[in-house]
């Protein structure tokens, strides 16, 4: 199988030594080289990095890159085949091309085992943690433009769970599908909002609505997917993540 999974990257760090894995630095305009490809490089956005983060890469891939399927994943965040804690052990559980191809031989579409909130919806949680208005606008747009996506907008916002960190691996045709609609959303809310005094966190607005969209395009396509693990190579401070999380509910 002709599979290509970008490793979207801002830093030089280990990178496995699959040759289905291509190390991407996101946001290269105007940086300096970290030694590994640009997403400035052909057809392009990656100016627009701090605001689509992963997604300029992602629209690199969708613009420039040739292969029959084509993924995301991040350069501390891969999909799996162990729920190790061993940072170590985790990147020798990472994919290999031949789990990719066992997969991808009976199911077109991978994506990341389910991420739950538990206590509240998925529209709740985005709303405790960015500004409601994006996601209202987003709404919008859809209802406009993608009244067939209406529906499933609204079943994804009300579930407890989600697809997250804008991860998969796709069939080529599928790929090309989603970017299709998903960028061509993030295009139109772009016009309707203004960013202009977001600070650095909440002006990454478009990485984090695109986040949901996944699961409303699968979800009106019914399309079939296989959910895999997904680990982060360094230890995470849970404790630390939950307190903030808790500041953000009661402060949104």
């Amino acid at each position: 199988m002709d599979i290509k999974v970008i490793v979207a990257t801002h830093k030089a760090y280990w990178m496995p030594d699959d040759d289905i894995y291509l190390p991407l630095h996101v946001g290269k305009e105007g940086k300096k080289s970290i030694g590994y490809i640009g997403d400035n490089t052909g057809e392009n956005i990656s100016k627009k990095n701090a605001n689509y983060c992963e997604l300029t890469g992602l629209y690199w891939a969708w613009k420039n890159l040739s292969a029959d399927y084509v993924g995301l994943c991040h350069y501390r965040r891969y999909f799996t085949n162990s729920k190790t804690r061993n940072c170590e052990k985790k990147k020798l559980a990472i994919f290999s091309r031949g789990e990719y191809e066992k997969i991808l031989e009976e199911c077109p579409i991978i994506v990341p085992d389910k991420r739950r909130y538990y206590i509240e919806t998925i529209r709740s949680h985005y709303n405790h943690s960015h500004f409601a208005k994006d996601l209202d606008m987003t709404e919008k747009i859809i209802r406009e433009i993608y009244p067939e996506y209406a529906k499933s907008f609204q079943v994804v916002m009300d579930r407890t769970w989600a697809h997250m960190f804008n991860m998969f691996v796709m069939r080529r045709d599928y790929f090309d599908g989603y970017c299709q609609w998903m960028f061509s959303v993030l295009a139109e809310l772009e016009k309707r909002i203004d960013i202009s005094q977001y600070n650095a966190v909440e002006a990454r607005v478009f990485g984090y609505v695109s986040e949901l969209l996944l699961d409303v395009w699968l979800e009106t396509n019914g399309l079939p997917y296989k959910e895999q693990n997904v680990a982060f190579l360094e230890s995470q401070n849970w404790l630390k993540k939950g307190g903030r999380f808790i500041i953000r509910k009661f402060k949104m």
